[in-house]
């Protein structure tokens, strides 16, 4: 189980260099109406810069998600602007804060809040915040695919499922931020223009390829969703290495069919030879075959002189 240091804050903001400094290798910044509390594109930069990463969820109102539905619609809107202005790329998650001690009651907003948000952005797009039994509940609702919980409102108890866990407090860089934990690799971080990062992807994900490669292999029903899994794209990458691998099976059928001219010829060539020597004994027949084969040979050196033969591997642009 990964354990990844990380922390949050609001309003006053450590700077990069003090997370650096403290070890830390990710922060988890808000979105909301009010923009002075709000990650900016600048912060997540500079927090890039230094090596940490940025995660994102969503707060207006503590009990905002007891409006339902509609309310997480507008939202998951809200959000994923205010997200893609600071650079997050729009397959990351947004984490949506349930900020209080909901009883078994009021899940049945949040879950709807959920399902609202979920309709803005997938709901492979969407967390939620909170104590253990509103994590625990969304979870097995089907009604978040991410979740971070806070130590508040767990009674001591811990989510499995939680990627990040959210504890004390500290002083870092002059302001009080809340440490939290990341118990999994890929935990809805990102870095404006680095992401997916490398380390975070799987051999099974899927990599978009550009339009030409379906428009190459029409009938290839593979390639009909223009995505293939990222273990197919190592080495020398999928487009050159598949046209190589065809180009090397025609170059491989084409000297097979020059083997069998030359086999076609040298029958020809000996037929003649037979052909002669039933007139002139005198002919050495396998010398005059070699003799002839030789000659058609050198003819053939002299007209590919000059001559280069080019495989095209590069795909179109």
């Amino acid at each position: 189980m990964a354990s990844i240091p990380g922390l949050d804050y609001a309003w006053s903001h450590p700077g990069g260099a003090a997370v650096k400094a403290a070890g830390k290798k990710f922060a988890c910044r808000y979105l909301s109406p009010d923009r002075s509390k709000n990650l900016s594109r600048a912060e997540a930069d500079d927090l890039a810069a230094h090596g940490v990463s940025s995660v994102v969820v969503w707060e207006s109102t503590a009990k905002r998600p007891l409006s339902g539905k509609s309310a997480g619609a507008e939202d998951a809107k809200a959000a994923a602007a205010q997200a893609a202005a600071c650079g997050m790329p729009s397959s990351r998650p947004i984490y949506f804060a349930v900020d209080f001690d909901a009883t078994p009651g009021q899940q049945t907003a949040i879950n709807a809040y959920l399902d609202g948000a979920a309709s803005v952005l997938g709901r492979a797009r969407v967390g939620v915040y909170g104590g253990y039994y509103v994590v625990k509940r969304a979870l097995d609702g089907g009604h978040a695919k991410w979740a971070w919980q806070t130590f508040a409102w767990s009674g001591g108890q811990w989510d499995k499922r939680a990627a990040i866990r959210q504890g004390k407090q500290a002083s870092i860089g002059g302001v009080s931020c809340d440490l939290n934990t990341a118990l999994a690799d890929d935990y809805g971080q990102w870095m404006p223009g680095i992401t997916p990062q490398e380390d975070d992807m799987q051999l099974g994900d899927q990599v978009p390829l550009g339009d030409w490669v379906p428009r190459h292999w029409p009938t290839d029903k593979g390639l009909a969703d223009k995505k293939i899994p990222v273990w197919v794209t190592l080495g020398s990458g999928y487009a050159h290495s598949r046209i190589a691998h065809e180009n090397t099976d025609k170059l491989v059928a084409m000297v097979a069919k020059l083997q069998a001219s030359e086999a076609a010829q040298t029958a020809a060539i000996t037929a003649m030879a037979q052909a002669l020597a039933r007139v002139d004994t005198a002919i050495d027949v396998p010398a005059l075959v070699a003799q002839v084969r030789q000659e058609v040979t050198d003819a053939a050196s002299k007209a590919l002189e000059g001559l280069h033969i080019s495989v095209t591997t590069t795909p179109e642009g």
